[in-house]
Parts: C-alpha cells; sequence; structure tokens
C-alpha cells in the first residue's frame, strides 16, 4: 500500500542578496496511513518551510514529493492548521467552517450537516453563530481544526497549533487531537518545538538540525496510548530526544 507521505531527496534554497542560501538539505522521510509523525529541531531548521512544499504552498525545491490517496492515486488531500487560528472574522464559525465545501457539489442541507458534524467533532456545537473575537484562544484553534478536519484531508498538516497556548490548555487540546485522530485516522504531521508534546502525540518524532535544515535523528515512540505524561518511557525519550537537539 502507497505510504500517506513520502518526501524523497528534499533541498531548497532561497536567494538573499544574490546568494543562494540553502534551508532544506536532503530531506527524506515517509509517513504511513493513519500515523502521527511529529517534526522537532530549532528555529531556522526548516520545519515551517517543509510543511510549505508539502502542502504545495512552494513548488521551487529539488527532490520529491508524493501524497498518496488512499485509492492508491498521488492526489490525497492535504489540511493544514497554523500556530494562529486565521479564521475570517466577519464570519461565524460556521461560516468560517462552511467555506470548505464552496468547491464542492454539496446541496446546502448537506452542507449544514456536515458543518454540524464537525463542530460536534471538536465539541464546539453550541458556538456555531458566535465570531471568532467572542471565543477563547483555544475554541479558536478548535475551530480551525474543525475547518481543516471539514475538508476531509487524507493528511493533516499542523504547524506549530498550540505553541500561543498556556500549558494546561495546550496539554487538553493535545488529547483532544488524539481523540478526533483516533475517530477520523488522518494521517498527521505535526511541527512543534515541544519535544514533550511531541512524544505524547507521534508515532514517530523525526529531529531536524539547522544550516542546512536535515533530519538528524529519527526516534520509534512505540509506547501504547494513552501514555502517561510522568511515565518512565516517555521521560527516557525526552532526554534521548533532548541530547540530539543540544
Amino acid at each position: 500500500m502507497m505510504d500517506a507521505l513520502s518526501i524523497e531527496h528534499v533541498s531548497k534554497s532561497y536567494l538573499l542578496e544574490g546568494v543562494s542560501r540553502p534551508v532544506l538539505k536532503d530531506v527524506n522521510f515517509q509517513v504511513r496511513r493513519n500515523e502521527i509523525v511529529a517534526i522537532v529541531g530549532a528555529s531556522g531548521c526548516g520545519k515551517s518551510t517543509l510543511l510549505r512544499l508539502i502542502v504545495g504552498l512552494d513548488d521551487a525545491y529539488r527532490g520529491s514529493i508524493t501524497r498518496g490517496g488512499p485509492d492508491g492515486s498521488a492526489s490525497a488531500k492535504v489540511g493544514m492548521v497554523f500556530q494562529d487560528h486565521r479564521l475570517y472574522p466577519w464570519l461565524t464559525i460556521e461560516g468560517n467552517i462552511d467555506l470548505a465545501f464552496d468547491n464542492t457539489d454539496l446541496s446546502a442541507s448537506a452542507r449544514r450537516g456536515r458543518v454540524r458534524h464537525y463542530l460536534e467533532l471538536v465539541g464546539l456545537g453550541d458556538y456555531a453563530r458566535a465570531y471568532p473575537r467572542q471565543l477563547s484562544g483555544g475554541m479558536a484553534q478548535r475551530a480551525a481544526i474543525a475547518r481543516a478536519l471539514a475538508q476531509e484531508p487524507d493528511i493533516l498538516l499542523m504547524d506549530e497549533p498550540f505553541g500561543a497556548l498556556d500549558s494546561i490548555l495546550r496539554m487538553r487540546l493535545q488529547d483532544e487531537l488524539l481523540s478526533i485522530w483516533e475517530r477520523n485516522r488522518v494521517s498527521i504531521v505535526i511541527v512543534t518545538h515541544d519535544v514533550e508534546e511531541a512524544l505524547y502525540l507521534a508515532d514517530r518524532v523525526l529531529v531536524m538540525e539547522p544550516n542546512p535544515g536535515r533530519i538528524r535523528d529519527v526516534f520509534e515512540v512505540g509506547l501504547p496510548r494513552p501514555r502517561d505524561r510522568g511515565g518512565f518511557g516517555l521521560s527516557d525519550l525526552k532526554k534521548r530526544c533532548l541530547s540530539t537537539l543540544v
């Protein structure tokens, strides 16, 4: 069966003052179907650039990026969640999510049903008519996740999705993300600066190093879910993972 995502020998450079500056160098990895892969690394190692290439926001790179569809084709749908929710402030939450269906042939009633489904999925069923300014940061981020899932992606990319939240809310949304993943079984690639978050969420953790960005190490987590944040297994992996980042 085709992997959900295959990155092969991907390199990327930017032109700065007439000089080519490498950002990514020979990056290789695969994401299996229904797998969660986390990418960690220091600022400037190219984590977010890599996501931009995967989602198709930038096609100026060398190498190959294959997004495998569920039918075996290379045409997987990709959803994206950013660090800030990027909801349109003039639309209600249901209006923001409904945008996911603009290029479909769904009827108005079917669209309403799908919007309601994804609002309920992230626990925002009572806030359909609210505007983004009326939601807390965590609720707005859940709405952004609902909007991404409403596209029914085969691969969900998340760029520091909980980075701006306080620690208690971040842990709560991590658990909510895992609950959504267990129900939808979408493949997820999450970029985070938080090693503990990466190990708590992911099946595999890729450690990147900068100048230029490349994969330094790969950690197979191999711990059953739900995971104990304070357990020895996670703590030991965290120490090993952090040692590669120093």
